[in-house]
């Protein structure tokens, strides 16, 4: 009986700290950290400067970011403090585009986890797939 009561407690407390593991300990991603990746996949132009990334960018909590694809194609990601913020930036993203984005934002306005990426012109799936795959901590 006892060694019984020994295995579920094992078993519990295995199960309690495997799901303390996946809830909320993933880092945010930062400008610094996707910065290195992007320029290793091609983008040019790779700044995290606040005054070269625009105002959205240059005060998100996790930096800003902006680069530019070979066929010119500027994206620009603010990494906001968490998942939670990303609504709010998307929407001043929305609020302060130019005319001429602000009826395609759908097309050129992704997110995933704390990063908001906005492009001149709707990417190609492998431009937005290296920018997604080098989004890191």
């Amino acid at each position: 009986m006892i060694r019984v009561a020994v295995l579920l407690l094992l078993v519990l407390g295995v199960v309690l700290l495997a799901s303390a593991c996946g809830s909320g300990s993933q880092k945010p991603f930062t400008a610094e950290g996707t910065a290195p990746c992007l320029r290793q996949k091609g983008f040019e132009d790779v700044t995290t400067a606040p005054s070269k990334v625009g105002f959205i960018a240059g005060f998100a909590p996790n930096g800003g970011l902006r680069a530019k694809t070979k066929d010119a194609n500027v994206v620009t990601i603010a990494f906001t403090g968490s998942d939670a913020d990303v609504a709010g930036t998307r929407k001043a993203f929305t609020r302060e585009a130019a005319p001429q984005y602000k009826h395609h934002m759908q097309d050129i306005m992704e997110s995933q986890g704390n990063a908001v990426l906005v492009w001149t012109v709707t990417p190609s799936q492998q431009q937005l797939d290296d920018a997604l795959g080098c989004l890191h901590p």
